[in-house]
Parts: structure tokens; sequence; C-alpha cells
């Protein structure tokens, strides 16, 4: 056995109990902590890291051994989670002290949680800035409280051994912390300092990395001078590369933008402290904490209007995020990005910062040195980079709030690899997600861990980027999958990589929509007896009928759904091309609903005649249109038909500005006024159709109503809609429950106004807080629905309910009448 021994001496009426505790319990200081604990109680023995935790003998008097087994889980360490606490007995070995034993690689299933990176902590943080310390300016200070951990973990268990740091041989001041369990860096993995650790280096177009300097204080003092001279820097951070400038600079914003062809898709914002974001955002209790908390993840808040003549030397270039009422805003994770800001006496630099992923636009997050010097280089002025590598990729998160609650727009670094419990056990899964915004999933009874963000699956470097992904999650998991789940759509890509690795595997296919409902049932812990009514609302999602579905509104149990109403369908001109160019969706809802194209539309003046003339052709003979029930692309004509955006550079960027227009509107008597009208269909659900609505849209653009109301007021139509469709399912099928999914609503206005209305009709609404609402939570629901599906057809029967109908027959593949099902 290794480390520091306790004095506590067994007595003769001792007994010994093996002590089992899983969660994220490795690179926590866990071990320590039942060092310590183990002392104050007088218990002798020792503990260990296995692959199945951590796991402790401990022999002594029988109520210091209850003490013991209660406490260990109760005053675990803060980064701990500690998910169960089991022990046996064991025969008394007599045995005196406690030690730290070397770890044990345990069982072939082991399942031992990887913690997340964590932000640089309170301790470290003043070390840091402690000019009498040791670490005093090092820019890799980290403890068993914070710094990294899931992206540089090469395996389990979590030793030294198994991360990137393995190639840094500990000094011996280094080597004596780490190995004195009272010390707060005890069997902290990536501990080291100024003599041991990993360096810096900068590196400037057409020259050599320059010397590492004694202390690493030089480079990041030329770094910050360059971002002060409207330089754009290539960071290296925890999970890839960050792409820096100042944010004050509109030339420099601009730069960037233009180098990385990201249209006016905005930028995320680095403030140096919570006061300095305080001062161009609104503040409430809860993104204060999300800002402040270990997990870091970029907030969207409502900024401040007027705040540059306020506070002239925190101005935000308009370049930053042009039409959008809300800022990404984050701080300071990293020492690295501390020193950036610059310590006390440090020459002045940017105070806000552009921190955005270091790629090219849909490419995967550089985290390589090598590829960063080749692929950034048409994008950086220098590189800051060192010399401890990244193993696993993990772009930041993005969390929005929404009625006092987080709502996670992406789901990355400070969560990932943290799993989500599950309601009902499942088999062992990979799920696949979908093709934008990719998160897979990996799950095996009652825990699914969902992968951080791999991007939009449309390039050869996503796809390679997602099976290192998806190897290094089974390695660090233990599941091996026995079956896997993917979208229904034919092209999309992740079908594609399933059909290509399946090896014999069953590949189940999982309708979008139902995924969806799935995913936001599962992180609330319903276990699928009974359905909830289900509203879907997103941009485009494969339907049984092989239109583009997306404003649908679903009975749905974890075995199945049915279709209760959606949206009217419209012609889906040219695909991309409508997404793309709003205003050609825009002039296909007024050609549905009946309405002439007049000039005084200014959906009607961005289209030029010779595409309109064509785009007319083309509706009317149906040449090159699918139908689609889709709700994002209802915004998306809103917003062209409203003035508010004609052209969209990147995703949901005209929902996202027609959001910003209605969040700029406060009357709130004059925004009502639209109304969907409900009408049967041949098939049996029931159609929200936009016709009415529209209608009046357009009298109130030639009325120069402003933009503002009109967004303000089609929010409400939307809301109403939900609230009368949810009201006539509870009045035919009793339902109570109302779960909302699809990236429609990651709309704060629309989702908190939702909630609000159908809470005050009595129902129970269940909203995304832990995985996306968009596609990058599908994965979570098609691993539901597909591993609970393997399970119905094995040994499990299916839950009884509104959806069950009579039992599936083993193999079947053709849905119930009326019922859909996930397809073999």
């Amino acid at each position: 056995m290794s480390g520091r021994q306790s004095t506590a001496v067994a007595t003769a009426e001792a007994q010994r109990r093996r002590v089992t505790v899983r969660g994220v319990v490795q690179g926590v200081g866990f071990r320590p902590f039942v060092y310590a604990l183990a002392g104050e109680l007088g218990l002798s023995g020792h503990v260990s890291n296995t692959g199945d935790g951590v796991v402790a003998e401990v022999e002594g008097d029988p109520g210091a051994l209850a003490a013991f087994c209660g406490r260990i889980g109760s005053d675990a360490p803060p980064l701990a989670v500690v998910q169960s606490v089991t022990h046996e007995p064991l025969p008394a070995a007599g045995t005196s002290g406690f030690a730290i034993a070397p770890s044990r690689t345990g069982s072939a299933t082991a399942r031992t949680l990887v913690a997340p990176d964590t932000a640089t902590c309170a301790e470290c943080l003043a070390e840091l800035r402690d000019p009498a310390d040791r670490r005093y300016r090092h820019p890799f200070i980290t403890c068993t409280h914070c710094g990294p951990r899931f992206t540089i973990v090469t395996g389990l268990p979590y030793d030294r051994g198994h991360t990137t740091m393995a190639r840094f041989p500990m000094c011996p001041s280094c080597e004596k912390e780490y190995g004195d369990p009272g010390d707060r860096r005890f069997h902290a993995q990536p501990v080291s300092c100024h003599d041991c650790g990993p360096r810096l280096r900068l590196r400037v177009p057409g020259g050599t990395a320059a010397a590492p300097p004694p202390r690493n204080a030089e480079p990041i003092a030329a770094a910050r001078q360059l971002l002060a001279a409207g330089a754009v820097v290539a960071v290296k951070g925890l999970g890839g590369y960050h792409l820096a400038c100042d944010a004050s600079n509109s030339s420099a914003v601009r730069l960037l933008r233009q180098r990385k062809a990201r249209g006016d898709k905005p930028f995320a914002l680095m403030c140096r402290d919570v006061e300095d974001a305080g001062r161009l955002v609104h503040l409430d209790a809860v993104a204060r904490d999300l800002l402040t908390g270990g997990r870091r993840p970029i907030v969207l808040l409502r900024r401040r209007t007027g705040v540059e003549l306020r506070n002239p030397e925190l101005a935000v270039a308009a370049e930053v995020a042009p039409h959008t009422a809300d800022l990404g805003v984050m701080l300071p994770y990293t020492p690295l990005h501390h020193l950036l800001f610059g310590l006390p006496g440090d020459p002045p630099g940017p105070r806000l910062l552009v921190m955005t992923s270091g790629n090219l636009g849909g490419e995967p997050i550089v985290t390589d040195d090598d590829e960063a010097l080749t692929r950034l280089a048409p994008l950086a002025d220098a590189w800051l980079l060192h010399d401890r590598p990244i193993h696993v990729p993990c772009d930041d998160s993005v969390v929005r709030v929404a009625n006092g609650e987080q709502l996670p727009v992406r789901r990355s670094r400070g969560y990932a690899p943290f799993p989500v419990n599950l309601p009902r056990p499942v088999a062992a899964a990979l799920a696949l997600g979908g093709d934008l915004k990719n998160t897979f999933c990996v799950g095996e009874g009652h825990h699914a861990w969902l992968s951080a963000h791999i991007g939009d699956m449309d390039d050869l470097a996503t796809l390679t980027a997602f099976g290192r992904a998806e190897r290094q999650m089974e390695q660090i998991t233990g599941v091996r999958p026995r079956v896997l789940a993917a979208d229904r759509h034919p092209g999309y890509r992740s079908v594609g990589w399933a059909l290509r690795n399946a090896g014999g595997r069953p590949l189940r296919r999982v309708q979008h929509h139902h995924a969806h409902i799935a995913s936001v049932m599962a992180e609330h812990g319903l276990d699928g007896s009974r359905p909830v009514i289900g509203v879907a609302f997103d941009g485009t999602g494969y339907g049984d009928d092989g239109a583009v579905w997306g404003g649908e509104f679903l009975l749905a149990d974890y075995d199945g759904y049915r279709r209760f109403a959606h949206l009217s369908p419209v012609q889906l001109p040219g695909g991309d091309a409508a997404v793309r160019r709003p205003y050609r969706m825009a002039l296909a809802h007024l050609r549905a609903a009946g309405i002439a194209w007049s000039p005084a539309l200014p959906c009607t003046v961005a289209c030029p005649e010779p595409e309109r003339r064509a785009l007319a052709v083309q509706l009317e003979r149906g040449l090159g249109c699918v139908p689609t029930t889709s709700m994002g692309r209802l915004f998306d004509a809103v917003a062209s038909l409203s003035g508010v955006c004609h052209h969209a550079g990147y995703e949901a960027q005209a929902a996202m500005e027609l959001e910003a227009a209605a969040a700029g509107c406060h009357d709130e008597q004059d925004a009502h006024g639209y109304e969907f009208a409900m009408r049967p269909t041949a098939q049996g659900p029931l159609a929200g159709d936009s016709a009415p609505m529209l209608a009046r849209i357009s009298a109130d653009v030639r009325d120069g109503v402003p933009a503002e109301l009109i967004a303000a007021r089609f929010h409400r139509a939307v809301a109403d809609l939900v609230r009368r469709v949810c009201g006539a399912a509870r009045e035919r099928h009793g339902l109570g429950t109302v779960a909302l999914s699809g990236g429609v609503f990651a709309n704060s206005l629309l989702s908190g106004a939702c909630a609000r209305a159908l809470g005050d009709d009595g129902f129970t609404v269940l909203r995304h807080r832990l995985v996306p609402p968009n596609d990058g939570g599908l994965a979570l629901g098609q691993l539901m629905i597909a591993a609970r599906r393997d399970r119905t057809e094995g040994t499990e029967p299916a839950a009884p309910g509104l959806l069950s109908g009579r039992p599936r027959e083993r193999g079947e593949t053709e849905p119930e009448p009326g019922r859909t099902t996930a397809t073999p």
C-alpha cells in the first residue's frame, strides 16, 4: 500500500466492511476525504480507485462503521456526485492504520463516472495572484476541486498515468503534495508547477515557436498586447482552441467575422468578472450562479440598452451580435483566461474578449497543435499554445435562462460526460442523434451518457470526430451497445454511420419528433406508464408520410405515439434554398393562404423578380417542393413577411431575430389579435391553419404596424394555439401533462408564454432543463424509445396505457393503424 497511514488501531470487537461508492468520485479529492473520515472515526483499512468507483475496506467499532457508511455519501467533497453507496461485511483482519492503496483496474464492465472539466476554484485563483506563492502566474494551476478532467482522461481508473499529464514527471515539490492525503492536491492528476508542468509558447506567422520562458509570463503578456492592437489570437483552451479578439474593437471583430465567413451569427463574449457582465446584460440570481459556478457555460442574456453611453470602457462592438436582443456571456474558467485579462499591475489589455470556437464554419473544434497551425492559419494572426494534449474535444456549453430556470442550448464543457438518470432501465444501446447539432448517447440500466457537442454531420472531419468520440465514450462508461438507434430520415449521415458500423447489431429507426418528446419525458423521470401531450416544434423532421414535419402535437409514451394535431402543410420550395432565404417561405405561405404577393409586402420586394416568377411556377406545379408542417419554417415566413429578416446566414437566424423583435415590444395589451384556425383533416388529426393569421399580418404590414408588435402578436398566437390544442387533447383523452420540445422551444419568450398559459389551465408542463430542446437532446429520446422497445420485444412487457393497444409481435415492422412505433 502507498500513501501516508493514519494511526487508528482496531479494537478486539472490531468488524470489517467493504464499502463501494459509485458516481463522480475520482479526481475530485474523494480518497483523501475517505482517509480523513476514517481517521476521525478511528477506523483502520485502506481505500483505492477501481474501475467501479472508490472501494474502501474499513475496520473498527460497529458504531463508527455505521457512521462511516452514512457520512461517506452525505459529506462528500464539493465536486463529487455520489450515486450509490453499498457495503458488505468481511472477516475482521486485525489491521491497524489506514492507507490509500494503488488503483485497481476492476472488471471489464467498470463504470466509474469521469468528472466534467471544472472552472478554476477560489483557492487556486488566490495562489495564482499571490506573488509569494510558488504557483504565482502558473497558467495550469489546479487542485482536486477544479481544472481539466474529461478532456484529458485517456483511460480508467482516473490516475495520472491515464491522462495527458502522464508525459510531465512531477518535481519533488509537486510529488510531495500529490502524495500527501492532507493536501488539497493529493492525487490531483493535472497537478504541476512552473518547474514541471506544461509550457506556453506564442507563435506568429512566418516565425518559429518562441522559447518557453522560465515562468510562462511573457507569451501571455505578448498575446494580451496583440489583442489590444486588434489582432486575432488562437488560444488553446480546455477542450479546444478559441479564436479571440478585442470585443470593443469593431475592426477586429469585423475581421474575425469575415475570416470565419460567419455572416451575422453572434459571437460569445468573455468578461473579466461578473461585475463587468452585469453592466452589459440583465442578471438575475440564476444567471449569476451559472456565470460564476464551476461549469461556466456561455449564458444568453438580455442586453442592457444604452450601456455604451454609461460604460464607454465596456462598449461592445455592434459586429459582435448584430440584430439580437441577447448577448452570449461567459466568465474566465481557466488560469490562462485570468492571466490573459491581466493581474494587478499588468499592462492593460481588452476588458471584453470575443471567444469563439477555433474552427472553420461547420467543422469540429480544433484540438491538435499542428492542426491548429494549419487549419486556423487563414483565421488567426498568432497562436498561444501549450504542450498539454487535449484528448477529448469539448466546445463551450450554452444555456438560456427562461422563467428563472436554465434552458440548455448546447450541452458540452462542464456538463459532459455526466449522465442523465433514467426512469426505466434500458438495454445497452448507442443512439446516434441527428445531423444538426449532433450529440450522441450511450446508455445501459438507469444511466445515459450524452457526448459533448459534436457539430453538424456534413463533412468528413465531423464524422471522424464523431467516431473518435464514440469510441472514447464506450471506453469511459463501459457500455458495450448491443442495439443502435437512429433517425428515420433516409439521408442523414448519422444513419449512414450507423449502417456502416452496426456490425450485425439491430438498428432501430425512431421518428424525429417522437424522440424529442421522449427526451423531455426521460429527463423529468416519467416512466412512460401514462402518455403525455407532446408539443414538438422545430424546423425539420422526417415524417411518417415522407413530408417534412415540425409543428406536431403527439400523444406519446416510450412505446409509440399518435399524431393528434399539426400545422396545415405548406409547400417547401427548394429545400435548403427556402431555409437560407426566408422570403421564399413567406411567399409559399402566402400562396397557400390565397394571399397575393403584393409589392407592399417586404417579402415580395426581397425576392428578385426573376426568382419570384420561377417560384410561382415551382409552387403551382409542385416542382422541387415537399410539403412541410414545420413551425420553424412558419417563424421564417413571418420574419420575412414582417420585414425582420429575409436572408439567413446561420441556422434559425430568422427565428432568433423575430424573437428579438418581439422582445422589443412592451405593450402587452396590443400583443393580442392573431389566431390560427383549427380544421379537421381527412386523415383524422386536427390541423392548425395559419391562413387567417397571415392575412391579418399582411394587413398590419400594409398599415405600417411596427415589426416589433407584429412579432409579439405572432408569439402570442402560437402560445394560444398550443393552449387550445392541448385543451382539446385533454378533453378527448383525459391527459394532464404536456411536454414541450424541439428547437423552436429554445425561444425563451415562446417557451415561457406556453408554460404560463398551460399552467394557468392546470396542466403539468415539462420543459428541458438537462438536455437541449433542439437536436442536441434528440439522442436521449432515441435511446429511451429504441432500447425500451428492445426490452419489450424481449422479456419485459409493454406498460399499459392509452397507446399500448394490442401486444406487439416480435419482429413486427408495420405500425398499428392510427399508431406509430419505432421501426427496426
